[in-house]
């Protein structure tokens, strides 16, 4: 997938179209539908094994390409053949009826045997479009929304994600991943206020109490996915102060246990149980360690 701009239009989607077709995707970022339908193109340039060429255009930012394809109506998505465009649709239509479209002008080589291997396991995009069916046809379906939002958030989506989670807000007491999620999503806000990491161990190597800096410390490093990193900063301040800052750094530190925690598919009933994490398990003991003593 290429972003397209008025300067690199001719060479990426003209000539290029010459040899390959290729599907310009005419979108903005404030557009829902536009959000919904880019990763189930993704998923189709993908699944058709180069077999065509998936371009975006952010509508906001190239009003003069929008006007050139006469968009009026977004997400519009244009077939593109010999430097002309030859078909095209409007809307975040299924996947399924998307397939139907591309099938009409594009040819999928045939699969190798010797090299065909079995189906790849589902990706993050699959996995996506898999819980956005869900909530669509239940947005009650909690469980589903804290994944979804979970995955967004993993794959840098941060403004997705906050849409996604304000069904969320009103059951921060009641449910916890939804309170783990908005501590995330606090650590993400707190990171662009905080001073850089080096600048807060500076602090911490000059005094092991400034908790206020190994708590900002934490939070960059929950915003950089680096979960166990955070939780040791966390169990600095747990091991000097049980209950600092009306137990910040404990709320936290749960919060943390809970979103690293895996998710595994529903097991058969002649399953046998998952074992533990060895990690997870150890990093449990040593908060009821720390908060029996």
């Amino acid at each position: 997938m290429i972003d397209v701009t008025i300067a690199n239009f001719e060479t990426e989607v003209v000539d290029a179209s010459q040899t390959l077709p290729v599907l310009v995707d005419l979108w903005a970022p404030w557009c829902g539908p536009c959000r919904s339908l880019g990763p189930v193109l993704e998923k189709l340039e993908a699944a058709y094994g180069g077999a065509f060429k998936l371009v975006k255009v952010n509508t906001e930012e190239e009003p003069d390409l929008a006007t050139a394809f006469g968009v009026r109506s977004i997400p519009m998505v244009v077939l593109m053949q010999g430097g002309q465009p030859v078909d095209g649709f409007v809307g975040a239509l299924p996947e399924s009826q998307i397939r139907q479209f591309l099938d009409k002008h594009v040819t999928v080589a045939e699969p190798d045997p010797d090299t065909a291997a079995a189906a790849p396991a589902p990706t993050a995009v699959d996995e996506l479009e898999r819980l956005q069916q869900a909530l669509a046809t239940n947005p009650a379906d909690d469980a589903a929304r804290a994944d979804y939002v979970m995955l967004l958030l993993d794959g840098g989506r941060e403004d997705d994600a906050r849409r996604a989670f304000e069904p969320l807000l009103g059951k921060l007491a009641i449910d916890r991943r939804a309170a783990a999620l908005k501590t995330w999503l606090d650590a993400l806000d707190a990171s662009r206020a905080s001073p850089a990491q080096e600048a807060l161990r500076a602090a911490i190597d000059t005094n092991r109490r400034d908790f206020n800096a190994r708590f900002a410390l934490a939070q960059r490093l929950m915003a950089a996915l680096q979960w166990t990193a955070a939780l040791d900063e966390l169990l600095e301040i747990l091991m000097r102060d049980k209950t600092w800052n009306e137990d910040a750094a404990r709320k936290a530190y749960v919060a943390v246990l809970e979103l690293i925690t895996p998710r595994a598919p529903k097991s058969a009933p002649e399953d046998p149980p998952a074992m533990p994490d060895p990690t997870l398990e150890a990093y449990r003991r040593r908060l009821s360690m720390v908060v029996l003593s």
